[in-house]
């Protein structure tokens, strides 16, 4: 007699995923914002708002719940993690509190990512 899987992904698991995707929403608009009209670098906005294109990328693997993505995911928030990191140390003015929802968003994201990879393998829902 074989166990069969279960048939809908868990609810913590579900979680993971709507956390992971709210997070890396977050961070794109916030890239946008920040460097747009919150506190450019230069008035009218900067080229820097161009960092929330590679964000945009792992957001349909996300949504189509792809295990690859999240793993790579993980890894790509770093990049954004050390420039909030950065920037809350060195800028002045309204870019503190900026950088810091980003380092803080950045680790809600790699935490969701980081969970839901660990959680899925765990209740056996391993397929892309």
């Amino acid at each position: 007699m074989t166990a069969s899987l279960p048939s809908a992904i868990p609810p913590f698991v579900s979680r993971t995923r709507a956390l992971a995707v709210a997070s890396l929403l977050g961070l794109i608009v916030l890239c946008l914002a920040w460097e747009l009209w919150l506190a450019p670098l230069r008035p009218g906005g900067s080229w820097l708002a161009l960092k929330a294109l590679p964000l945009t990328l792992p957001l349909a693997g996300l949504l189509k719940n792809r295990m690859y993505t999240y793993r790579w995911v993980s890894l790509l928030v770093w990049v954004y993690f050390t420039e909030g990191v950065v920037r809350a140390t060195s800028d002045r003015g309204p870019g503190v509190p900026l950088a810091i929802i980003e380092v803080l968003l950045c680790l809600a994201l790699f935490t969701a990512c980081a969970l839901h990879v660990r959680w899925r393998l765990r209740s056996g829902k391993v397929a892309e």
